[in-house]
């Protein structure tokens, strides 16, 4: 079932809260991670730090759009294709890379964008077993999950998304969709709610907690080539100059990698919303995760 364009997002959603939790271990099965890497430095970060996890079946690295954004690049999703390749080459890694859409998804009749990375969505999930799920880890829009279900809906109860997005307010139980990766595609993210998807949410307010000073991180990880790349990219970003950053999806990324270093709270949107149960990240140890970054990014040794 997919929402009608509306005349703008609801900037708000009001939500029942339920206990919080710890998740101390969850099954780990394929793996499709899918960013908008051109467009911060934190995505580097995050990739860099999960396609050096061992023991994970990563299937892909699919490339997203941040076209809607005002200082967007004329080809945002290429720019974020390029920077993918760019750090599994210096990863020494064989993944397939996907290009996604190009923009949001469209406003009207086939609201589809039809990519590589919507179709290997669409390929991998079909070719699981029953009672599989594929893990799609995104980064930044969800035009690409959301193309995907909107191709072929019965894909959708086969899916657990990991998302970075929104801000929610566990106090009053108020959840927004004003931030950078909500806006980028609302449309998508309606397509989500309205889904049989399983999903966990990290808010820009918990993940907001990784903060990560320039020269301290230099120090940290300049000792070997994938130090020295994502150093680079901080410095040579269009904000580079900036002497500390909120590496906001890596707190995503090490919630997934250490669920035991996470909080869970599950929320339900209201009925003009889908009434789904999401998993939100309410709280995280942004000491633990901060320290396994720089450990994991500092035991880096390129693969022949």
């Amino acid at each position: 079932m997919f929402l009608k364009p509306n005349s703008l997002i609801a900037a708000f959603l009001f939500t029942f809260v339920f206990l919080p939790f710890v998740v101390l271990s969850q099954a780990r099965g394929k793996v499709l991670l899918d960013a908008d890497t051109g467009n911060e430095v934190d995505d580097l970060y995050a990739l860099a730090r999960i396609l050096l996890e061992d023991d994970l079946e990563i299937m892909g690295l699919n490339a997203t759009h941040w076209q809607t954004s005002h200082w967007t690049l004329p080809k945002s999703m290429e720019n974020s294709h390029r920077l993918n390749q760019m750090l599994l080459g210096e990863l020494g890694l064989q993944l397939k890379a996907n290009r996604g859409g190009i923009a949001r998804m469209y406003d009207w009749g086939d609201r589809a964008q039809h990519s590589a990375a919507a179709y290997e969505i669409i390929r991998l999930a079909k070719e699981l077993p029953e009672g599989e799920r594929l893990t799609v880890i995104a980064l930044g829009a969800l035009t690409n999950v959301a193309s995907a279900i909107y191709l072929d809906e019965s894909i959708a109860s086969k899916l657990t998304l990991y998302w970075f997005g929104t801000t929610y307010d566990f106090e009053n139980g108020i959840l927004r969709r004003h931030d950078f990766n909500s806006l980028m595609d609302p449309y998508a993210l309606d397509v989500l709610l309205f889904s049989e998807v399983e999903m966990f949410v990290m808010p820009i307010n918990v993940g907001a907690k990784m903060k990560f000073n320039f020269e301290k991180t230099r120090e940290m990880i300049s000792s070997n080539t994938i130090g020295k790349f994502l150093i680079d990219r901080w410095y040579t970003h269009l904000d580079g100059g900036r002497t500390e950053r909120t590496l906001w999806d890596l707190a995503l990324i090490e919630a997934y990698l250490h669920p035991e270093w996470a909080t869970v709270t599950e929320v339900e949107t209201s009925k003009d919303n889908g009434s789904k149960k999401l998993k939100y990240y309410s709280d995280i140890d942004k000491e633990k995760m901060s320290a396994d970054f720089f450990e994991v990014i500092n035991s880096f040794e390129k693969r022949p």
